[in-house]
């Protein structure tokens, strides 16, 4: 049994309360967690505040050989770190390396790019030099959530330490671990102390005290679209700048055209990922009437060969993160007023799973567009499918919820897979193919309720910095 403690200014921080960190694959303590509060964010925010001016000042060049010293030191502690990962959420063992492998690339690439990072100069008139600097906010707050808890901090900090501002992370309550094994990482590493600090806790405390703080100057946030408007709030009173990354509710539209064997596979993979616990997840199947019903026989063949086990033995499809979670999507199942579960429905009924958070794989088909399992995310593997005839109906079924993050077209026909990307309200559209968010490189953000503001890639840089412009008369 191990104890996981805030990692504040470059050394473990204990809190006077503790809670339990469930394994949901058994159901069983991994050990102890500090309960972090406001007095753990003030002093983690104090401590951001206090390294700002020096990291500021360090040379690009500098910072970015201290990002890849920490994608370096995350590769050489990849399978620990992996380990960690799935114990905590529950996700197979290969997609959990997957998401210590991403991680690194996270500080990697942003160490890279911060070397060709620059303003711009502005051709006002002969007499006016113009141009503009990328300056940090200050210190900036990420409140992670806990189905990608390597990836999102990653991808989260990263950026935000590359161009000059101090961090302060709260890891998700039922992921703490690898956020503090990444602090510590980043000091072994050479990172300046008090440039990123992580607070453990739980997310009603330690997340709220994070999000009002006076002295966090830039707060980003991803989870659900509920708690990330009451992020936004606070962060209004402030008037401080926001990233939300929230819910999804994503569709796959299959045309007759498709290649209906690598779109089935497409399909059963982007539900299965995780578990189904991916705001990008690939949650609404919507097919055209006449190969509805070959390729729906096609996923759940795929879905019904899976194998489902504890995270560490590597199955196909791990628990989710929690019993309330398995609760919750179990309750969302039984509670649809339309459609044919076709496959799973349930927890798996093997004995030896009975005391973990399992779901089984799910589709069901002709779903009411309008019900609660159509318009909400489910967070689980479970597969919603909706029939069309014609494109337009294809298009107002996807952009038929108050979610606008991700949507795949399926077809051989160029012209119609341009005009749909360009009708589909998402942040990325995937043709003939699905990635669910894509890689580092790749802008990632959503329309409506899904969020505002932009991750990963380039723009992320200008997230975390601000535009000043310097105008100089000759």
């Amino acid at each position: 049994m191990t104890s996981t403690q805030s990692f504040i200014d470059g050394e473990s921080v204990a809190s006077a309360d503790l809670y339990d960190n469930i394994d949901p694959a058994t159901g069983r303590s991994l050990g102890s967690v500090a309960r972090g509060g406001s007095d753990e964010v003030d002093r983690a925010v104090g401590a951001a505040a206090a390294a700002s001016k020096l990291w500021r000042e360090t040379s690009p060049e500098s910072r970015a050989t201290l990002l890849t010293r920490i994608a370096d030191l995350i590769t050489e502690n990849h399978e620990r770190l992996a380990r960690l990962e799935s114990e905590d959420t529950g996700k197979p063992l290969t997609q959990a390396r997957t998401d210590a492998t991403v991680a690194a690339r996270y500080f990697r690439f942003y160490g890279h790019a911060i070397d060709s990072y620059y303003g711009q100069t502005i051709p006002l008139s002969t007499d006016l030099h113009v141009y503009t600097r990328r300056e940090p906010f200050g210190v900036t707050g990420h409140i992670i959530a806990w189905n990608y808890p390597m990836q999102l901090l990653a991808r989260a900090v990263a950026p935000a330490i590359a161009v000059g501002n101090c961090s302060v992370a709260k890891p998700a309550d039922e992921t703490p671990r690898t956020a503090v094994e990444f602090a510590q990482i980043a000091i072994d590493a050479g990172l300046p102390p008090g440039v990123f600090n992580v607070v453990t806790g739980i997310g009603a405390e330690a997340g709220a005290a994070l999000a009002a703080h006076p002295g966090i100057d830039h707060i980003g946030f991803v989870g659900s679209t509920q708690i990330g408007s009451l992020i936004a709030h606070a962060a209004a009173d402030r008037v401080a700048p926001t990233t939300l990354e929230l819910g999804g509710k994503s569709p796959q539209i299959v045309f007759p055209d498709a290649d209906l064997e690598r779109a089935s596979e497409s399909v059963a993979k982007a539900i299965l990922q995780n578990a189904g616990q991916t705001c990008s997840a690939g949650s609404r199947l919507l097919v055209h009437d006449s190969v509805h019903d070959a390729l729906v026989e096609m996923v759940r063949q795929r879905l019904r060969s899976v194998t489902i086990g504890p995270g560490l033995e590597d199955p196909d499809l791990g628990p989710l993160v929690s019993r309330k979670q398995q609760q919750r999507v179990e309750s969302m199942v039984t509670g649809k007023t339309k459609g044919e579960i076709v496959c799973g429905g349930a927890p798996p009924d093997d004995p030896r799973l009975a005391d973990g958070a399992y779901f089984g794989p799910t589709v069901i088909t002709d779903v009411d567009p309008a019900d609660t399992i159509a318009q909400e995310e489910i967070f689980g593997p479970v597969l919603t499918v909706n029939r069309f005839r014609t494109e337009e109906e294809a298009i107002a079924l996807a952009n038929g919820t108050q979610y606008g993050l991700l949507g795949a077209v399926w077809t051989t026909d160029l012209s119609r897979a341009h005009r749909l990307a360009a009708e589909i309200r998402a942040g990325q559209v995937y043709v003939n193919t699905y990635g669910a968010g894509g890689g580092v490189e790749l802008p990632f953000g959503g329309f409506k309720k899904s969020g505002y503001g932009r991750e990963k890639g380039y723009e992320a840089l200008d997230m975390f910095t601000a535009t000043k412009t310097v105008v100089v008369r000759l």
